[in-house]
Formats: structure tokens, C-alpha cells, sequence
């Protein structure tokens, strides 16, 4: 189980990633994700394949309603257990959202909502849609020349399938920046000059790879799609007007609970290329931050609490005197000030320019009757993790720069 990750470390002994559930080939991707379940739950299965056409058609509901309680006892092992909360958490999110953010509803039935809390009990992780589900676990090989497909779909066609592999194809970029974090660390403790130079290179040409992944959205993702379409399923019932009291998982809780929806901040990657360079975010953000690690998977976020309590590599950076190694990292914050730059861009596109286009096609039929061309409004100046999107991502961006070692 992923709770069980043991993060004591010898002092000299390198982070070893394989403790933390992290690849060397696929970094915090869960490597080659199950795309099926056993027999038993196939009645998940056979609504999860077929969600985008159950929520257009509005019959998500009733096939919800239809499907028996299933106990998550026979799932065994970690794969299994990620591809359950995976199909429970899309069904989830269209069964909420299946009628927009004015017909949403105020209880998960007992048949979704007991195995849901049960598979989220045994990862860690919470009973919503999030970013170790959309993306993470997400993913497979569509053929053997290595093209990638997702693995459960919502509504948003191409765009949506563009916009979880593009997310994930900066994921993979990054992996060679979270194998130079044990390194960088090592060099550190060991006062390795040399080492510690090789790492912060490594990191830093991930880092901006990370950004080139990032431009492709453009070529895979429609914004009105996005906003119309795509982002209410990511948004939770925390902080989300839509769902000001939360949601009752029957059978599991008499009182309402609020879980933040998928969130960008939700990846460990950028958390832990933060606390490697010790970037420090204002109190209000780096709340939000520290809130949105509860959404990562336990080992996950017990690797970037293994990199704060280390030794800083800022700190041997300064104590050389070295300009060669502080060009290195400070080529490594003003990667990740571009990086973060480059996502208020990405998020400028998709949310503000295509809000303000929705509200005013919203203008424009109000005179046809209360459904037409109806994208939702309740998150216009909100991420769907709930943060004040424009305010959050320019704070972060801006601390970040304040990063910079000055000569």
C-alpha cells in the first residue's frame, strides 16, 4: 500500500526512488497502468467505458442507480486498486456534473459511494477525481510504435484526450529533473561540488523541457472546448460555489464532505523541484500547496517531505562561492519561473479569454431559453482546485524568481 512507504534515510545513503513508488522510467507515472479489472467489476467497467455517452445522453444517473454494490475486497495489489479509484472517480465527477453546475446533486448513492471510500481508504488518497487519477494512472500503449491513448475518457473528445497526454507528456519530461534529486542531495551532504553542478544541469534541462511539452497544448486542446466542456468535470466541492455544502457520500458519512477537484497543483513534481531549491511562496499559497499534497499519493508526498527535511543544495551553492555553480542553479529557478510563467499563458488562453468568450455568447442568448449555450461560470476566476487562479499562479511565479542566488 502506498501509506506504507518508509521514509528513514541513513544520512549518506542516496534517496532511493523506488521507496517512494516513483520510476526511473515513468517518474510519478504509474508505470504501465492496468487497463482492465477482474471479472467481478465489470459492472464499473461497462459504465466507465461508455461515460462520454451516458452523461450527454443523461442516462449516467440511472445506470448509477441500476449498478449493484460492489466490494472492493478482491482488488489486489497496487495496480489494481489505482484503476478502481480511476473508473469510481470518473463516474463519480460525470454523475455529479451529468446535468452542469445548476443541476448538481447533493448525495453520491451508497453503491458509488461506500466501494469509492474504500479504495480511497486503502491508497491514501481522497474520494474525488485528482491528478494521480486523470493523469497518473490514466495512460496506455495504443500500439506498439509507443502512441498513447487515455484509459477512461469523459466528455471533451479529442481536446479532453489531448489535454491529459500533453499534461502527461510534461510529466515524463520532468522524470530526468526527479532523478537528479537524490543526486543533488548526495552531492550536497558529501560537499561535491563537481556532482552537485551535474545535477542542477540535469534539472534544468528537464525543467525546460518540461515548458516544450507544455506549448503542445495548443495543438491538441480547443479552449471553448476546455471551458465548456472539459473543466466542470475536474471541479470538486470545495471552495466551489456551485456545491457550497459539499457532497454526502452515503453510507459513509451522515454529514457532507468537501474535496478539492484536479488541480495542476496537485503534481508532486513541481513540489518537489520547490522544496530541492528552496523556494519559499507566500503564506496564503503555500497553504493551498501544503493542501493540495493531501491529494498526491502518501509516498509521493513523503518524498517531497524527505527533500525539505534534507540538506539544502542552496546551501552548499552559497557557501562555495562557485559562479559556475550558481549560474547552474540559477539556471534552474529561472527555468522554473518560465515554466510557471509559461502555465499563466496556458491558463490566460483556456479559462480568462474563454470565459469572457462564454459570457458573452451567455449575453447573447438570453433571449433563447435558460439552457442555451450554457458553459459553466461558477469557477471563471477559480482553478478547479478551488484557488483565486490569476492571483495564485502570479504569486507563485513571482516567489519563485525570488529564488535567484544575486552575485
Amino acid at each position: 500500500m502506498e501509506g506504507s512507504a518508509d521514509t528513514e534515510e541513513p544520512p549518506l545513503q542516496p534517496l532511493a526512488l523506488s521507496r517512494f513508488h516513483i520510476s526511473e522510467e515513468f517518474g510519478f507515472l504509474l508505470p504501465n497502468p492496468l487497463t482492465e479489472l477482474p471479472a467481478p467489476y465489470s459492472p464499473w467497467m461497462d459504465i466507465a467505458h461508455e461515460l462520454p455517452q451516458l452523461i450527454t445522453s443523461h442516462q449516467l444517473r440511472s445506470r448509477v442507480h441500476q449498478m449493484p454494490q460492489l466490494s472492493p475486497q478482491q482488488l489486489r495489489g497496487r495496480e489494481e486498486l489505482h484503476l478502481a479509484h480511476l473508473v469510481l472517480s470518473f463516474i463519480t465527477m460525470g454523475y455529479v456534473w451529468q446535468e452542469g453546475e445548476e443541476g448538481t446533486v447533493q448525495v453520491l448513492p451508497r453503491n458509488l459511494a461506500v466501494p469509492f471510500w474504500e479504495v480511497s481508504q486503502a491508497l491514501g488518497l481522497p474520494p474525488i477525481l485528482s491528478h494521480a487519477d486523470f493523469v497518473l494512472a490514466n495512460w496506455r500503449r495504443k500500439d506498439p510504435n509507443g502512441n498513447l491513448d487515455t484509459i477512461i475518457t469523459l466528455p471533451g473528445g479529442e481536446s479532453l484526450r489531448g489535454f491529459i497526454l500533453v499534461t502527461l507528456l510534461v510529466e515524463k519530461a520532468a522524470v530526468p529533473g526527479i532523478k537528479a534529486i537524490p543526486q543533488a542531495l548526495g552531492a550536497t551532504l558529501q560537499g561535491d561540488e563537481e556532482s552537485l553542478h551535474r545535477a542542477l544541469e540535469e534539472l534544468a534541462g528537464a525543467i525546460e523541457a518540461m515548458r516544450e511539452a507544455l506549448r503542445r497544448m495548443h495543438d491538441y486542446v480547443d479552449p471553448e472546448v476546455f471551458y465548456s466542456v472539459i473543466r466542470i468535470f475536474l471541479s470538486g466541492w470545495k471552495d466551489n460555489p456551485a456545491m457550497a455544502h459539499g457532497l454526502i457520500y452515503e453510507g459513509v458519512s451522515p454529514e457532507a464532505l468537501a474535496f478539492s477537484g484536479g488541480s495542476a497543483a496537485q503534481s508532486t513534481v513541481l513540489h518537489a523541484f520547490d522544496e530541492l531549491l528552496g523556494i519559499c511562496h507566500h503564506q496564503d499559497c503555500a497553504a493551498f500547496l501544503r493542501r493540495m499534497r493531501e491529494y498526491m499519493p502518501p509516498a509521493h508526498r513523503a518524498f517531497v517531505e524527505q527533500i525539505r527535511g534534507a540538506v539544502s543544495p542552496r546551501r552548499l551553492v552559497l557557501s562555495s562561492g562557485d559562479a559556475r555553480l550558481r549560474a547552474a542553479f540559477n539556471r534552474c529557478v529561472s527555468a522554473l519561473a518560465e515554466l510557471r510563467s509559461y502555465h499563466i499563458t496556458i491558463v490566460t488562453k483556456y479559462i480568462a479569454v474563454a470565459a469572457s468568450k462564454a459570457k458573452a455568447r451567455r449575453a447573447e442568448l438570453s433571449g433563447a431559453g435558460p439552457a442555451a449555450g450554457k458553459a459553466p461560470s461558477a469557477l471563471e476566476d477559480k482553478g478547479t482546485g478551488g484557488s483565486h487562479i490569476f492571483s495564485f499562479l502570479k504569486s507563485i511565479r513571482d516567489t519563485t524568481r525570488e529564488g535567484m542566488i544575486r552575485a
